[in-house]
């Protein structure tokens, strides 16, 4: 698979409104509408040994598996197999943590041996391009905690740069307010997804929302925002209990206090089109956070127990308020 069928893969997102596309592919009789655009990614032509441009099947398992799982769980089974406490490992010591990480991740228990069923693929996982960037041809190398971590954040990054570019169809550096408001809802529940889909239909309607265009950065930012959803709901649902209201100047003050994260108005109003129910200018909290967090569940993909579905439930905020059923 091309880079940007690995995104595909693992981030639900809609055609790009400005592509005309229904749907990806066609059906055999129908003249063919065209195709979905792959931005080229240098990032993921590092690891490409071969040359042939595409991602291999146990190098997809392997890079699924190492975006399931946060940065702050890395660190910890990182330093679990450091042993002289020098802030590297090596290859097999490496090996044992992606082991471990893919015990915790639905496709990559699945494929535990980075085989597929009914699929000949050459050789466990961890031989893949990666790990031979990380300790060469001869395996001798040592990969040091802040390269990998590094690594991890270049990683999210370049999903993101490959969805902004999905939806940047006329590669015009920006993408439009429809285009961001259906990235967003694109993880909702089917029970939740038209009424979402009909508020972004309205965006059109709105001569204040239906030429605005989100650069990469605020698209960036807003991503930033899902991945500390935990601490950031938690401050929005303490604030709503106390003063009952959600208004955009609250939502923008604790995405800046609480997560260091600069949302432009732009953003805010977007949000508030698409998750403002009732049109009275406050956030359906619990409707923001349920598509959210399905949008961050699924690219985890974690499996129902283990230690880091425990951990992910260790909210004593979490047994007692609505918002906590959406977070474990």
């Amino acid at each position: 698979m091309r880079p940007a069928d690995l995104m595909r893969a693992i981030v639900p997102v809609f055609p790009p409104s400005e592509s005309h596309l229904v749907r990806d592919g066609y059906l055999r009789g129908e003249r063919r509408p065209g195709e979905l655009r792959c931005a080229p990614s240098e990032f993921f032509m590092l690891f490409d040994m071969n040359n042939d441009g595409l991602i291999s099947f146990k190098e997809y398992i392997f890079f699924v598996t190492l975006l399931s799982i946060p940065e702050s769980s890395f660190s910890v089974a990182f330093k679990m197999f450091d042993i002289d406490n020098n802030g590297e490992i090596s290859k097999e010591e490496f090996k044992q943590v992606m082991a471990l990480m893919r015990s915790h991740n639905r496709q990559g228990a699945f494929h535990r041996d980075g085989l597929r069923t009914g699929l000949n693929v050459k050789g466990p996982v961890e031989n893949g391009g990666l790990v031979e960037y990380f300790f060469g041809e001869d395996g001798r190398a040592r990969l040091q905690h802040e390269k990998f971590v590094q690594f991890m954040r270049n990683l999210y990054e370049e999903m993101l740069r490959l969805e902004f570019a999905h939806y940047d169809y006329k590669q015009r550096g920006t993408i439009s307010a429809e285009d961001f408001a259906l990235s967003m809802v694109a993880s909702a529940d089917m029970g939740h997804l038209n009424k979402l889909l009909n508020r972004v239909d309205q965006l059109k309607n709105e001569r204040h929302l239906c030429d605005l265009r989100i650069t990469f950065e605020e698209f960036k930012n807003f991503a930033e925002l899902r991945r500390k959803l935990q601490p950031f709901c938690l401050a929005l649902f303490s604030y709503g209990k106390v003063n009952g209201l959600l208004t955009r100047d609250d939502f923008q003050r604790a995405a800046y206090r609480v997560c260091g994260i600069l949302l432009t108005d732009n953003v805010i109003d977007i949000i508030f089109q698409v998750f403002d129910s009732n049109r009275d200018g406050n956030l359906s909290l619990e409707e923001f956070v349920r598509v959210l967090h399905n949008r961050e569940r699924d690219i985890a993909q974690p499996v129902e127990t283990g230690i880091l579905g425990f951990l992910n439930c260790c909210w004593n905020f979490t047994n007692n308020s609505s918002i906590g059923k959406f977070l474990c």
